[in-house]
């Protein structure tokens, strides 16, 4: 055990802060995709079928063109699964756009249509199944130019990608879309108030379809980054559970205001609860293991409870000023005597 020998502490703290920062990367562009959704007023929770989207373009990706140079394979792997992560979310924006088709009704039918769909493709017998996994439903693994750089820790040991870097560039790339660009300020009068932005000139449709298109993107960027940066492959079990860290980017997202900083903060939040409350970090005598993935549940519900406290107060102490200021209206005015 590393712990017993010297330095092992160091070790095991240092292994457990990448495989935290690791989740970090992905809850990050998961907030993101539900961030930038929330400022043109819309609620994306299609990640999960983004994300999974992105991961299936990701991996064959990295299978394919096994003979070209590193640094184009990983480019050309991340830019086709962002590109379809974009197109996923882009389909219930142009839904929403055109027909006025709800996008929480259109991203949840998209979430299962692309859990099935990865399904069918890594399952047994499917097209990206590996013929030598036999009785595994499991794809090939990406070819070793197509693997993200470790910069922290061992490659072997799922060290720290070079994906934390995009991650960090995709914050600052959504501070300035948002702040900075034409773009950016018709999305946020979009989200302000959709028919005031109607009436000054904006396209309302085209945004409420490049939002959810970039909001794809960052999704599909996550997958891609996930598969190319220590998975290495898709296996049925993945998509079908594991793709649900997706839906932790709305925790992000709320939790995080929807700004850069507090999606980063919120990010790390929730990769340490469920780092630390994994069953390799839990005391079987303290904890029983199989209720690690219970607990984790619990502490994210609870913190999104206390966080959307506040709103829940200003609307009662709203409310009940309105229903004072009404039952003082409602009495009887006193006639002044001659």
């Amino acid at each position: 055990m590393h712990g017993s020998q010297p330095g092992g502490e160091r070790f095991n703290a240092a292994l457990n802060l990448q495989q935290t920062l690791i989740l970090t990367v992905t809850l990050v562009l998961t907030g993101l995709a539900v961030a930038f959704a929330f400022r043109c007023g819309l609620f994306n929770i299609g990640g999960q079928g983004q994300y999974i989207v992105g991961s299936l373009v990701g991996v064959q990706m990295g299978v394919w063109f096994a003979s070209m140079s590193p640094v184009p394979h990983v480019l050309l792997a991340v830019a086709a699964a962002s590109f379809a992560g974009a197109v996923w979310g882009g389909i219930a924006g142009f839904l929403r756009a055109t027909v006025g088709a709800h996008e929480v009704i259109t991203t949840i039918m998209l979430n299962w249509t692309a859990l099935w769909i990865g399904s069918y493709l890594v399952g047994f017998g499917g097209p990206l199944q590996d013929p030598k996994a036999g009785a595994v439903p499991v794809t090939k693994e990406v070819s070793q130019g197509a693997k993200l750089h470790v910069f922290w820790g061992s490659a072997v040991l799922q060290g720290l990608h070079i994906g934390f870097f995009v991650a960090l560039a995709a914050l600052v790339v959504y501070w300035l879309v948002l702040s900075r660009t034409t773009l950016g300020f018709e999305v946020r009068a979009v989200g302000f108030n959709a028919e005031a932005a109607r009436y000054g000139g904006i396209s309302v449709a085209r945004n409420y379809f490049v939002a959810m298109a970039i909001s794809g993107l960052f999704a599909g960027l996550a997958g891609a980054l996930d598969v190319l940066g220590w998975q290495f492959r898709l296996d049925l079990t993945g998509i079908q559970i594991a793709s649900q860290i997706a839906f932790m980017g709305i925790a992000v997202a709320l939790l995080g205001r929807n700004t850069p900083i507090g999606v980063f903060l919120a990010a790390v939040l929730f990769a340490a609860l469920i780092n630390g409350t994994s069953t390799r970090n839990l005391d079987p005598s303290v904890f029983r293991p199989e209720l690690a993935g219970n607990l984790t549940r619990i502490i994210q519900g609870l913190v999104v409870l206390f966080v959307g406290a506040d709103l829940l107060i200003i609307y009662l102490w709203q409310l009940r000023r309105k229903l004072r200021l009404g039952r003082t209206k409602a009495l009887p005015q006193e006639v002044p005597q001659a």
